[in-house]
């Protein structure tokens, strides 16, 4: 309701010929068609709701989306689930007041289209990549071996995942090669949650006695954020259905050897894994996460580099200038 009253106020200061949305405030599209009489389009990141999301609910998994004392709630779990689909249905309907959808992954597009059920073209967002790939990479693999993960402290990335899988490396290689070993993590605190999250992180790592193999980056300036791509080896990601997965490209982008999580994006569109053409790597667990560093330490240096300048050079298909290229051939028919 909120973002319908922002459009309804928008149209009354400027009545446009063309509205597009970019931000996922797609209740302003009937706003903008039926009262304003515009062309409309809409550029998708991730779906309000989607098919998997009232799965979850139904099937009662508990996940950052799905608090646990709903999904152990046989009557609060019946009505989220009527909420969710009376939601969806108005989502939907929403959706049928676009003339022109665009979506930002595969992954996107495949759970939007059961929605809306219209045409969708798929046009990548814009990754700036150019100033990470002129990082020089050293030749021999360096001692100390950094793991980088780059997410914003949110619950839906799944820093634990990471430590779990650290605790797992540890059982699997020589103490000498994980004393060497270090996963940094480094993202953003939007808020006060935020930052709880981190000390929960921190005290987890303990737990596990992992604070000698772990460092925590908060809120680092950009010239910050570039040494620590200069000095990681390994790129790590670990958010199940991520839509597309931007950090992980410039991850790629900036020579790192990369494990994601197998599902949405890094899946669909940016990390392929077939043998002659592999960029990267995926895994689900922490033990798979962990059996695949391992595999990765194990690699000899033409190998690495080999995946490296591959994943280096994949990368420019999500540019900016391919961006700009397909948005505007996507958006073309509202101007006709």
């Amino acid at each position: 309701m909120g973002s319908m009253y922002l459009g309804y106020e928008a149209l009354t200061q400027l009545l446009p010929d063309i509205f597009i949305d970019t931000t996922g405030y797609t209740f302003t599209l009937p706003i903008f068609k039926y009262l304003g009489g515009c062309k409309t389009g809409s550029y998708i990141h991730y779906p309000t709701i989607t098919n998997e999301m009232l799965k979850r609910v139904s099937n009662r998994h508990s996940l950052y989306n799905n608090r646990s004392i709903i999904a152990r709630s046989p009557i609060l779990t019946m009505i989220k689930l009527f909420y969710y689909n009376i939601f969806a249905c108005c989502y939907s309907a929403a959706g049928q007041c676009c003339d022109i959808s665009l979506v930002n992954s595969t992954f996107t597009s495949e759970h939007l289209s059961l929605l809306w059920n219209r045409p969708l073209h798929l046009v990548y967002p814009p990754c700036e990549t150019d100033h990470l790939k002129k990082i020089v990479r050293p030749i021999e693999r360096p001692e100390k071996i950094r793991i980088m993960s780059l997410a914003q402290f949110r619950p839906e990335k799944d820093h634990p995942l990471q430590l779990q899988a650290m605790y797992e490396l540890r059982e699997i290689v020589p103490e000498e090669v994980f004393h060497n070993v270090t996963l940094v993590l480094c993202g953003s605190c939007r808020n006060s949650d935020d930052a709880k999250r981190v000390k929960d992180l921190k005290d987890f790592s303990m737990h596990l006695s992992l604070e000698n193999n772990v460092e925590f980056k908060v809120n680092l300036t950009y010239e910050e954020l570039l040494e620590e791509f200069r000095k990681a080896y390994i790129g790590i990601h670990t958010m199940l259905d991520e839509h597309f997965g931007i950090s992980v490209v410039e991850q790629m982008a900036a020579g790192l050897i990369v494990v994601a999580h197998r599902s949405g994006g890094p899946l669909l569109d940016i990390i392929e894994t077939s043998e002659g053409s592999r960029l990267g790597f995926l895994a689900q667990t922490g033990e798979e996460f962990a059996l695949i560093i391992k595999y990765i330490l194990n690699l000899d240096e033409e190998e690495v580099n080999e995946i490296r300048e591959k994943a280096r050079a994949s990368v420019d298909r999500f540019n900016k200038r391919k961006f700009e290229e397909e948005f505007l051939r996507a958006i073309d028919p509202l101007f006709k």
